[in-house]
């Protein structure tokens, strides 16, 4: 139990006793704090919480073993219309780790059963989700105009952010010290789940960070640094990519996470090992991977051109 516990000198109460979900849930966030999640983590388990306690307090169900199977199937179905169903099955997801840490940590009566084991997760329609064309990154890149620092360096962020497939925290994160010039590699120290792995750049992505590099003066160890000589924010990174979307006057305002998606699918047309292709978006298997490789009619059939048993083999 976590009875006489106690954080910063406050002693966390037996929520196994009572069983209270609010003492619960903050116990949960304490242990996934403890286990060393990343603060994007933790906000995301802190939010779908505090969505999930709201609505038990409409209820007036305030204690664990209030909470059966049709009640969480309930709440998932009272957010159909209101969140997407990817954010329904996020709030699943979140209920589900919190219900098996409960399991795990043994606190409630022999009686108490997990009432997520019988919740089927809510399906989530697989979509093709475009990535950025090569064609607006041509023009975002145009609308780097002149040779000042900020120029030159939204037109680095740019050939970067595709050259390296890397999610938009983690491009944040990259030092001076993580870049090897010579080689093109980044190392990206904090990936999802905290692990490291290395990523790259070609030529011309090189050529431009040299490039903005040569008029940076600041003392800042950080790879791509804001207008104050500061590590950029992803808010700020975002506001870079609106700025000049609005500047090219693109007509589909694109995401930093199009970039990613431009990555995946444009390393597979190019021949690039599905397996490698893993290691360099830190993908723990290919599940996830499929998510970015949604291919458009023309890759099947160019797909089927190559290897067609008949064409190829009679």
């Amino acid at each position: 139990m976590l009875k006489n516990n106690s954080i910063h000198n406050q002693t966390i109460p037996d929520f196994a006793q009572g069983g209270y979900l609010k003492i619960a849930f903050d116990s949960f966030i304490i242990d996934r704090r403890a286990a060393g999640l990343t603060k994007q983590s933790i906000e995301f388990y802190q939010g779908y919480l505090d969505a999930f306690l709201s609505y038990c307090n409409r209820q007036s169900v305030t204690h664990i073993t209030q909470v059966t199977p049709d009640f969480i199937r309930r709440y998932l179905l009272s957010y159909e219309g209101i969140w997407k169903p990817g954010g329904i099955h996020a709030s699943f997801r979140t209920l589900r780790a919190f219900f098996r840490w409960l399991d795990f940590e043994d606190v409630m009566d022999s009686s108490w059963k997990n009432p997520i084991l019988k919740v089927k997760g809510p399906r989530v329609p697989e979509e093709i989700i475009e990535p950025i064309s090569m064609q607006d990154v041509e023009t975002l890149i145009n609308s780097c105009k002149g040779q000042n620092i900020f120029s030159l360096r939204d037109k680095a962020i740019f050939l970067c952010l595709l050259d390296t497939g890397a999610r938009a925290q983690e491009f944040c994160n990259i030092n001076l010290a993580d870049l090897d010039l010579d080689t093109g590699s980044i190392v990206i120290r904090m990936g999802k789940g905290r692990k490291p792995r290395t990523v790259f750049i070609g030529k011309k992505s090189k050529k431009a960070v040299r490039a903005y590099l040569r008029e940076r003066k600041d003392k800042c160890p950080v790879l791509f640094a804001s207008q104050t000589d500061e590590r950029l924010t992803y808010d700020g990174l975002a506001q870079i990519l609106e700025r000049h979307a609005k500047r090219a006057g693109l007509k589909v305002k694109p995401s930093l996470h199009d970039f990613r998606r431009a990555f995946a699918l444009t390393m597979l047309r190019n021949g690039v090992n599905i397996f490698a292709l893993q290691r360099l978006m830190g993908h723990a298997d290919l599940s996830i991977l499929r998510r970015y490789l949604a291919q458009t009619d023309v890759d099947i059939q160019e797909a089927h051109l190559l290897g067609s048993p008949v064409d190829k083999s009679l």
